[in-house]
């Protein structure tokens, strides 16, 4: 499901035109965006939390080049599910 998909779901379901959910859904993404940006995670009750890891230094080897690297500690977005979704998609996907 892409974007678009989403927007026409959303739009057919509540009525709403397209434009607006459109620019509903850009805004909702653009917020958790900048709250991951500054390093705020963002909690969902019955969907799943947006949060921020850190990863550790580690190294890494380039085998063409047979090179070794250090890739620095840095930081990365993850999604988390609910429960209550996890329990869901297992029950139902087929």
């Amino acid at each position: 499901m892409t974007k678009a998909d989403i927007v026409n779901e959303i739009s057919k379901n509540t009525g709403i035109e397209k434009v607006t959910v459109q620019k509903t859904v850009e805004a909702f993404m653009d917020t958790i965006k900048g709250s991951l940006v500054k390093g705020k995670n963002v909690y969902l009750r019955g969907f799943g939390s947006f949060v921020v890891k850190q990863r550790a230094e580690k190294t890494a080897r380039n085998i063409s080049k047979n090179t070794t690297i250090i890739i620095p500690a840095h930081f990365i977005p993850s999604f988390k599910p609910s429960k209550s979704f996890v329990t869901k998609v297992k029950n139902n996907v087929k």
